[in-house]
């Protein structure tokens, strides 16, 4: 007799019988073997035992057909196995779809409520933040919500100058991280200005436009050490471009100062000495065309100076 030899794990327990070894001399059981591997094998089928090992099942001993019946068990439980591990597969899969559809669905939700903030947002700047904040879209952090507003993705950009214009300490501390989201290195006044001013409109308020455009002015000193004595000369520089800017393209101002008055308006402010008159004419002001107005370019270059996207304020709202 031969003796059935099945692989086991180190705790003693039984695997299936996937490879089974049979010492016997004649191979009968191994024949038996392979033929109750085949999906065709029946139980009662002499022909399957016959062709697989040339005897019929009666003609084995007791001990014969004890083993082939625990071969038989050893397959339901296999086949028992394979498809519970199928059944298991199959209540993943839907999990993972449960899973899906509810991401989307959360998805949604956010895409909606952060659609709706935006809303109340461009209504109420103050009441738009607090909506995101308790709806966990924004952070009260103070770079969270300056990096919200310089993206301003659907936002309203007179919202965020309002926003930015708010005297509460908070929102003076979102104002500064606002400026500091914009690089303003190896750009010249104008063009940092035009890059400062397109991604909000300034309120109408001259306090506001003070407060915004010195900490624009320490920003710019910061990113452009050197180009001015102190961030006085660059604030109340700036503050006479959109001044000017102002009376340039406001409709309603007829009288359109010449060069030699903005000269005059800005002396002394380089600390207590003048700006170079070159400097002014020809590196901080770029035409429509893309050139800078020269001394021989007359009047009408200085007047094409490109429009800062400014509000349309009424002359002399801006102050001394």
């Amino acid at each position: 007799m031969g003796a059935l030899i099945l692989k086991g794990t180190a705790d003693g327990t039984t695997q299936h019988p996937l490879y089974v070894r049979w010492t016997l001399p004649t191979g009968r059981i191994l024949a038996w073997c392979l033929a109750v591997s085949t999906p065709s094998f029946h139980p009662q089928s002499k022909m399957a035992a016959r062709s697989a090992g040339g005897k019929d099942p009666a003609e084995l001993s007791s001990g014969e057909t004890e083993e082939l019946q625990q071969i038989k068990w050893h397959r339901r439980q296999l086949l028992e196995d394979i498809q519970k591990l199928k059944d298991e597969i199959a209540d993943v899969f839907a999990q993972i779809d449960c899973f899906e559809i509810a991401e989307e669905s959360r998805m949604a939700q956010k895409e909606k409520e952060l659609c709706i903030g935006r809303k109340k947002f461009n209504m109420d700047p103050m009441k738009g933040v607090q909506y995101l904040i308790e709806h966990k879209l924004l952070t009260p952090d103070v770079q969270d919500i300056a990096q919200f507003l310089y993206k301003g993705e659907g936002l309203n950009k007179t919202a965020i100058g309002t926003y930015l214009g708010e005297r509460d300490s908070f929102n003076l501390q979102v104002l500064q991280a606002f400026v500091d989201c914009h690089e303003f290195a190896n750009l010249n006044l104008v063009q940092a200005l035009r890059q400062f001013l397109w991604s909000f409109r300034l309120p109408g308020e001259a306090q506001k436009i003070d407060r915004m455009m010195e900490t624009f002015a320490t920003r710019y000193c910061l990113c452009n050490p050197g180009v001015f004595q102190s961030t006085d000369t660059c604030y109340v520089l700036s503050f006479s471009i959109i001044m000017l800017n102002t009376s340039l393209h406001n409709p309603n101002v007829r009288d359109r100062p010449p060069f030699e008055r903005f000269v005059s308006m800005n002396r002394g402010i380089n600390g207590g000495g003048d700006l170079p008159e070159e400097q002014l004419r020809r590196r901080k002001f770029i035409t429509r065309k893309g050139r800078a107005a020269t001394q021989n370019e007359g009047s009408a270059s200085w007047l094409e100076l490109e429009s800062i996207p400014v509000s349309r304020l009424p002359a002399g709202d801006l102050g001394e």
